[in-house]
């Protein structure tokens, strides 16, 4: 139980910070007032996640999980060359719903994968997934 515990949680902080690793970058871009609040929304809920997290992973005497190198490269990679190509809402709205999608199907890969983590660890994912499909559905006016 405390191994899947310690794999979803930090699963779910790689994925929260490669989503932090993303707003980041885009918020300053933003030209809506609206959009801009949504992703800080979303921004202060994975921070506010992200501690949680790292708090709880503490107190199983376990390591955060940084993303992988390349999956963090390809991101950020693909965020640069799209709003390099043409900076606007609907290209940020793009990279974030795809991101949420991503991160959606990957947070729920996890659950189903780690059954045993206690549930704690399973709540703070559904959390993410939840924030991340709040995000997602309030792209769609940008796009």
């Amino acid at each position: 139980m405390q191994t899947d515990t310690i794999r979803l949680l930090r699963e779910c902080n790689a994925g929260i910070k490669m989503g932090e690793d993303a707003i980041k970058y885009v918020l300053p871009h933003a030209h809506s007032d609206e959009l801009k609040h949504t992703l800080q929304v979303c921004k202060n809920t994975h921070a506010s996640l992200g501690d949680e997290t790292h708090e709880l992973l503490l107190r199983h005497s376990a390591n955060t999980k940084d993303p992988h190198p390349m999956a963090r490269a390809m991101s950020s990679m693909k965020i640069r060359a799209t709003m390099a190509a043409k900076e606007s809402d609907s290209r940020i709205a793009d990279l974030m719903t795809d991101g949420c999608d991503m991160g959606i199907k990957s947070l729920t890969k996890y659950l189903n994968r780690y059954k045993n983590a206690d549930t704690e660890a399973k709540n703070i994912a559904k959390r993410l997934i939840a924030s991340e499909e709040y995000l997602e559905s309030k792209m769609r006016a940008f796009l």
